[in-house]
């Protein structure tokens, strides 16, 4: 997050909505780094498909920019988190609705390499599989809390909830990783 304010940021957004060019490229550089790497993480490490979130989330805000509120409760960057985690779940649904029967049955091969850098990239392809076998809103709420950092109410803003329920997602999704990667050890 940055040290910006909501009130900073929605000046820039008038400036950029304005026309001011180096305002929309500073909000790019200040916004676009940490939400292209959430979603990578959304997206299971698929650049071009974290890329094209990203830019959509920036189309959509430029469409919005005369609306912005800077003195509402959502900062600018939650805003567009919530879109992005949007953006990318819709984009999964219309993939698994497109794949091909042959490609739902293919198992990733999860042999661990002799090499110590095998190792840890045989560790993070389990994490992102076993992310990827969370439900959505899970997956999206423990992203967001432990990869992200952010914080429970920023969450429930993004995700359109509760504290409550985002603490239960995620607790229900810490539970379901420990299982899922546990299941794939041998003991």
């Amino acid at each position: 997050m940055t040290g910006d304010t909501p009130q900073d940021e929605g000046a820039l957004l008038s400036r950029a909505a304005a026309g001011d060019a180096a305002a929309a490229a500073t909000l790019v550089d200040r916004l676009g780094p940490r939400l292209l790497a959430f979603c990578l993480r959304l997206t299971g490490g698929d650049r071009a498909e974290a890329e094209d979130i990203v830019q959509e989330t920036f189309l959509r805000l430029w469409r919005k920019a005369d609306e912005w509120d800077a003195n509402g409760t959502a900062r600018l960057s939650t805003w567009m988190g919530r879109v992005a985690s949007n953006l990318a779940i819709d984009r999964k649904r219309r993939a698994k609705r497109a794949a091909p029967m042959d490609d739902a049955t293919e198992v990733p091969d999860g042999t661990p390499g002799i090499e110590a850098r095998l190792i840890e990239g045989d560790r993070r392809a389990a994490l992102v599989r076993a992310l990827d076998s969370l439900p959505p809103r899970q997956r999206q709420a423990v992203v967001l809390r432990h990869i992200e950092g952010y914080s429970n109410p920023d969450i429930a803003a993004m995700m359109g909830t509760g504290v409550e329920a985002v603490e239960s997602l995620i607790a229900r999704g810490k539970r379901q990783l420990t299982a899922t990667l546990t299941e794939g050890q041998d003991i």
